[in-house]
C-alpha cells in the first residue's frame, strides 16, 4: 500500500532545505504520495515544483515570534485538507508549529536538524528545551536525529522520546571527486588561477560562523601569503561580513554551482557553533575536499580522522593554523579529500539515508495503527 508523506519545512533555504528535497524526490520515484508544505519564499517550493511534487504553500516566519499560534492554526487546516498518513516536520520552527497543530493526532516525524535550544541563550533556550521535552514526549511518535551525537544531546537534556538515527547523506552520483583537471576547469570558469584556495559555503548567520573565520583569516595570510578565501552564500549577516573588508576574502552571495566551488577549493571550512550534522562537511568529502570544521553536534562523525582537522568553536587561532597547513600543503590536503570520498561512501550515501527513512516511516504508521487497534478493541479481537 502507498502511503501519502506530508514534509513541512522551515527555513526553506540551506541544508534544511537540501534534506527535504533530496527526500522528497526519492520517495516520490519510490512510489509514494509526497506533498511539502513551507513558505514560497527561498528556493525550496521552485527545486520541488520542477521536480514534479506538490507543494502547499504555508505563511511562516523562519523564528517564532507572535503569529505562531496563526501559523499552526493554518498548518493544521493544510494537513486536514491534504490527508497525509504521516507528517514528517523538519527544523525547529516547523517542529513547533507542526505538533502544537498534530497534538499526535496524525503519524507526526520531528526531525531538529540541530536542537533548538543549542541556538539561544538565556530564557529563550530554557524556554526551548522545556518545549522540546514536553512535546517529544506527548505528540512525537519518532525524533530522528542526524548523528548520534546530535541524539547523546538530546539525551543528556533529558528529552524521553523515540529516537532513530538517521545519519545524513548525499547524492554520491552526483557529487563526484573533483580531479586536478576538475579543479583548474572549475577555476577557469570561477575566474581563480592556481593560487591555495579555501572555501566556506553556508548560510550567512552567527551559527555557521563565517565571523571566526574571517577573525582568523590574517593569522592564515601570514603563513600563505598568496592564499584566497571564498564565502559562498547569503544571509542576514552578509552585509557586517562584508564591511569587515578582510583582504583577499570575496563574497559570492548565493549561488546554484556549489559542485565548482567545492571543486575548486583545496579546502573547505565549515567554523559552525552549533549543528546536527552539517551536509556542506559531507559534500565538500565527496568531492574530494579535506574539511577544517569546529568541534561541534555531528562533525566528528562526518570529519573522522584522516579527513582533514577538527578544531574547537569559536577558536580563531586553531582554525588559522589547520587552515593554513592544508593551503601550505595541497598534496596533503589531496589525501585528507580522497579519504574523505571513501568515508562518504561508507556511511552517507544518500540511497542508504533514504532507505533508513522509510523504514522509520513505515514503523511509525504501523505502530500507530496497532495502538489505534488495541485502544479500540481490534487488538483483542485479533487475538481472540
Amino acid at each position: 500500500m502507498s502511503h501519502h508523506i506530508l514534509h513541512v519545512s522551515q527555513p526553506t533555504d540551506a541544508g534544511v532545505a537540501r534534506c527535504v528535497a533530496d527526500f522528497a524526490a526519492a520517495q516520490q520515484a519510490s512510489g509514494l504520495a509526497v506533498t511539502v508544505a513551507c513558505p514560497a519564499d527561498g528556493p525550496l517550493a521552485a527545486e520541488l515544483s520542477a521536480l514534479g511534487i506538490q507543494v502547499r504553500e504555508w505563511a511562516a516566519t523562519r523564528s517564532p515570534g507572535p503569529g505562531v499560534a496563526a501559523e499552526g492554526r493554518a498548518l493544521g487546516r493544510l494537513v486536514a485538507g491534504v490527508g497525509p498518513d504521516l507528517v514528517h516536520l523538519h527544523s525547529a520552527k516547523a517542529g513547533l508549529s507542526g505538533r502544537l497543530a498534530l497534538r499526535g493526532r496524525v503519524p507526526t516525524v520531528f526531525q531538529p536538524h540541530a536542537w533548538s535550544f543549542d541556538a539561544v541563550d538565556g530564557p529563550l533556550a530554557v524556554a526551548a528545551l522545556r518545549w522540546e521535552r514536553a512535546a517529544a514526549a506527548h505528540w512525537t511518535h519518532a525524533l530522528v536525529c542526524v548523528s548520534q551525537a546530535e541524539r547523546e544531546r538530546g539525551e543528556q537534556r533529558r528529552i524521553r522520546a523515540p529516537y532513530r538515527v538517521v545519519p545524513n547523506g548525499v547524492d554520491l552520483q552526483q557529487l563526484t571527486v573533483a580531479t586536478p583537471e576538475d579543479r583548474a576547469a572549475a577555476r577557469r570558469r570561477l575566474g581563480y588561477d592556481d593560487e591555495p584556495l579555501a572555501a566556506c559555503v553556508g548560510r550567512l548567520s552567527r551559527q555557521k560562523g563565517q565571523d571566526v573565520l574571517l577573525e582568523a583569516w590574517p593569522t592564515v595570510l601570514s603563513a600563505v601569503p598568496d592564499a584566497r578565501l571564498v564565502l559562498v552564500g547569503d544571509g542576514p549577516d552578509a552585509a557586517v561580513l562584508a564591511a569587515r573588508g578582510a583582504p583577499a576574502v570575496e563574497l559570492v552571495g548565493r549561488r546554484d554551482d556549489v559542485p565548482d566551488w567545492l571543486a575548486a577549493a583545496d579546502v573547505v571550512v565549515v567554523p559552525s557553533r552549533w549543528e546536527g550534522m552539517a551536509l556542506v562537511p559531507l559534500e565538500a568529502l565527496a568531492r574530494g575536499r579535506s574539511v577544517v570544521a569546529s568541534d561541534v553536534t555531528g562533525v566528528r562523525e562526518c570529519v573522522p580522522a584522516g579527513c582533514g582537522a577538527v578544531v574547537p568553536p569559536d577558536d580563531a587561532r586553531e582554525l588559522a593554523t589547520a587552515v593554513a597547513a592544508r593551503l601550505a600543503d595541497r598534496r596533503l590536503a589531496d589525501r585528507e579529500g580522497a579519504a574523505g570520498r571513501t568515508h562518504v561512501e561508507r556511511a552517507h550515501d544518500l540511497a542508504v539515508t533514504t532507505t533508513r527513512l522509510a523504514q522509520v516511516y513505515a514503523d511509525v504508521i504501523a505502530g500507530v495503527r496497532s495502538h489505534h487497534s488495541f485502544r479500540t478493541g481490534g487488538g483483542a479481537r485479533e487475538n481472540g
